[in-house]
């Protein structure tokens, strides 16, 4: 057997095989070598903001901060809307493991209501989930001691702390404030619409009614952000940058508190509206409609209940009679239509008319009556405002016609917005030949004008029409704009007064026929006949004014008006206004009182109790009682 022979190996053919090799390794080597480097290169000085950036983002958060909202002074610096801590229960969505179990959970620890929880399933819908809502809105001590200790079990549900608006007048003043509650789907949609959704990023509430909404740009105020740092839970370790947000501006109304709660007492028990005003400036003194409501009650949300109680209340609590209610004028226009007729030449100081009690066109059967059955006798137009005589104001309507008085009455403010800043306002209705024509395709007949004259038939106002009517005649055809707000706060405590808004004045040909209409109405009050002479019989000034009885519904011919027989939604409306003093006017008072029966009797003494207040007892206290709880 042959032993095989073995090879001689080739050490420098291995050496040179080997020396191949390593350098293509390390040549590969060092092309990933490079690649790494690059690659670090590019991350760590080419796409440094970028991952630097990213990484801030996990470490660090922009949160918004709500501004604090303005507060709400009247005239006197007596605080009518002002802003108290509270606590609310939020929920972010998105930080919740389950949130039906979530929810679930709380709702056996606090017991949290059904409506409390649909209202939460409202909002859930039209918010995003990143966001926390709020589940209840305000925690008793009790609340937050009981979620303090179960805390650690509900992740993504927070308390948090804020400032809420409180009115602690209550219903003395919610037709004038208004109120603020929670912004919901149709508010965001508008924030959207005009841009300002990063506006309220942090922000709960918004303007709802009244001056609140009315003048919500500058209650509002500026968002503020500050840049946090937080943990790898969310929690925030540490604040890093505050931009701080600015607050809305504090607003001075020309509200006169005092003057308001008078008001609101002198309408106690009644249905109807009352305003007073500066007859200068217009500025709005006192506002009240009656029934009004705790504007408190829809801050924190308001229960299903109790706004259904509201809502389908037969007195209307929610309605601002004030600038919404719709009336017939009735008598109180008197005054106005008869400086239309002295100005247009119809009638002069010295035409007279026989009242018999009765008024007939020509060639008609129909016959209309004057509130006084056996009439007045000879009547001039002061006699006419003074016993406000119908029979006088049946003629001049008829010699006016209707297109004169439409476009007369315009002119005062009739059947238009008088501008207050209040959005809830009506501008009822000046009828016209045109009215008629859209409203019921029919033609506008004489028989139409006839009780226009007297402020019925389809004529229909506003008391802040009225009142400011009665202001343009007193200021012998300046026309102010009725203004709530009076101004606003500088961080120095000093108010910037808002100028007045004007339009274009009423021309008067001759001012004499001014006169001749104020001291028929001063006649009303102080006169030997007027309708109202026996209410400020005791006056300790000198005013003027106008009364008016309204029908609700037309009785026939030869039938007698009796309250007592008809539905006490059907009476008459009562009523009033007047200024006072006479030779110098400070204010305007306008009262509507509904279903209350005869002006003279039920409005005027309203009115009374009201220019007693300002003339006599007014007072000017900072501290005067709040209605709170």
């Amino acid at each position: 057997m042959h032993r095989k022979r073995q090879a001689i190996r080739d050490h420098s053919a291995e050496a040179n095989l080997f020396a191949r090799r390593a350098s293509i390794a390390f040549i590969i080597v060092v092309m990933m070598l490079g690649v790494v480097l690059n690659n670090l290169y590019s991350l760590q000085v080419e796409q440094h903001d970028v991952y630097q950036t990213r990484s801030n983002g996990n470490r660090i958060k922009v949160l918004p901060v709500a501004p604090n909202r303005g507060l709400i002074y009247d005239r006197n610096g007596i605080l009518l809307a002002e802003n108290r801590p509270v606590f609310s229960l939020e929920i972010t969505p998105e930080q919740t493991n389950d949130l039906d179990a979530t929810l679930d959970g709380l709702t056996q620890l606090m017991g949290i209501t059904p409506e409390e929880r649909e209202s939460f399933n409202g909002s859930l819908k039209g918010q995003r989930r990143f966001k926390p809502i709020a589940l209840r809105t305000k925690l008793s001590e009790e609340d937050v001691a009981l979620f303090s200790a179960s805390k650690h079990l509900y992740p993504g549900v927070q308390i948090e702390a804020r400032l809420a608006r409180h009115y602690p007048y209550k219903e003395a003043l919610t037709h004038v404030l208004g109120y603020v509650a929670r912004i919901n789907k149709k508010d965001l949609q508008k924030l959207v619409e005009a841009g300002q959704e990063d506006d309220y990023a942090a922000t709960h509430d918004i303007g709802k009614l009244g001056v609140e909404k009315y003048h919500e740009e500058l209650l509002h105020g500026s968002v503020g952000y500050q840049q946090v740092e937080v943990n790898n839970q969310g929690r925030i370790i540490r604040v890093l940058n505050v931009d701080p947000p600015v607050p809305g501006k504090d607003i001075v109304l020309n509200i006169d508190l005092s003057l308001q709660i008078a008001t609101q007492q002198a309408l106690e028990g009644q249905r109807g509206a009352v305003i007073v005003s500066d007859v200068k400036t217009g500025g709005v003194l006192a506002l009240f409609s009656n029934p009004s409501y705790d504007p408190n009650l829809f801050v924190h949300g308001i229960s299903r209940k109790n706004y259904s109680a509201l809502l389908n209340s037969p007195d209307r609590p929610l309605i601002n009679r004030a600038t919404q209610g719709q009336y017939p004028p009735a008598s109180t226009i008197k005054p106005h239509l008869g400086l239309i007729g002295l100005e247009e030449g119809i009638v002069t100081e010295e035409y007279t008319i026989q009242d018999n009690g009765r008024y007939q066109l020509p060639n008609v059967s129909h016959t209309w009556r004057d509130w006084r059955k056996w009439g007045h006798g000879e009547v001039d137009i002061a006699k006419a405002i003074e016993v406000s005589c119908d029979i006088y104001y049946y003629d001049l309507a008829y010699k006016l016609g209707i297109d004169k008085i439409s476009e007369a009455m315009y002119e005062f403010g009739f059947g238009d917005f008088t501008g207050i800043d209040l959005y809830e306002e009506s501008d009822a209705n000046m009828p016209s030949r045109g009215w008629k024509r859209a409203r019921f395709n029919q033609p506008w007949y004489i028989g139409d004008t006839i009780p226009v004259g007297i402020g019925q038939g389809f004529w229909s106002t506003t008391p802040i029409q009225l009142s400011q009517s009665v202001n343009t005649l007193v200021n012998r055809g300046e026309r102010i704009i009725p203004q709530i707000i009076r101004g606003f706060m500088h961080e120095d405590s000093s108010v910037e007064i808002i100028p007045l808004k004007t339009l274009r004045p009423i021309e008067i040909k001759n001012q004499h026929n001014v006169d001749i209409v104020l001291n028929a109405m001063h006649d009303v009050v102080h006169g030997k006949e007027g309708g109202a002479r026996h209410t400020f019989a005791d006056a300790s000034y000198q005013s003027a004014g106008k009364t008016g009885t309204a029908q609700l519904f037309s009785v026939g011919q030869d039938e007698k008006y009796d309250a007592e027989k008809i539905d006490e939604r059907l009476r008459d409306n009562a009523m009033y206004v007047g200024f006072a003093p006479f030779e110098n006017p400070e204010i305007s008072v306008t009262v509507v009182l509904e279903n209350a029966g005869g002006g003279s009797k039920n409005a005027a003494p309203v009115a009374k109790k009201i220019m007693d207040f300002y003339f006599r007892d007014r007072v000017f206290d900072t501290e005067i009682s709040k209605v709170d709880e």
